[in-house]
């Protein structure tokens, strides 16, 4: 019988072993491949496709459509909202000073009733870059594309 032995060394077992837990949940995390996935907007039916992949029902005439430019200076507002893009695994630094196609859809499904919400598809070269979903109401609550499984919902900053 032949043994064979080594040593080693705890501090990069202990990398190796972070290094592949860090790649398992970006493969497990929600929204980041889910949303790369489903990301065509060339037409209507591709951007009302995507948000019914979420459980979202929405009138099919955009509320508005518009162009938007992304800052090229981080300020506070920005990096809240690109928080929130960066959780459903989008990220808008990478399009500062380039202009994105902005589609609204008012939701007809939303679980909190009592309010407006709308559904926001941020758009470049025919691809979902990013977006939200918000309520009407002033001072009301943004969350992600994911639609809440109960009634009270996080606000950008729990990046539900």
């Amino acid at each position: 019988m032949m043994m064979l032995t080594t040593k080693i060394d705890r501090k990069k077992l202990l990398i190796a072993v972070l290094i592949l837990v860090a790649l398992i949940a970006a493969l497990l995390i929600p929204g980041g491949k889910e949303a790369a996935d489903a990301a065509k907007a060339e037409t209507n039916e591709e951007r009302i496709a995507f948000l019914e992949s979420f459980g979202w029902q929405v009138v099919e005439t955009p509320v508005k459509t518009q162009e938007v430019l992304v800052p090229t200076d981080g300020n506070e507002v920005f990096e809240r909202y690109n928080a929130l893009q960066q959780y459903q695994g989008y990220d808008l630094t990478q399009y500062a000073g380039k202009t994105l196609k902005r589609y609204v859809y008012e939701i007809k499904n939303h679980p909190n009733t009592d309010e407006t919400f709308y559904a926001t598809l941020l758009v470049y070269r025919d691809e979902i870059v990013g977006g939200d979903v918000a309520s009407s109401s002033k001072g009301g609550m943004m969350h992600s594309f994911k639609m809440p499984t109960y009634g009270v919902h996080s606000t950008i900053d729990g990046a539900q």
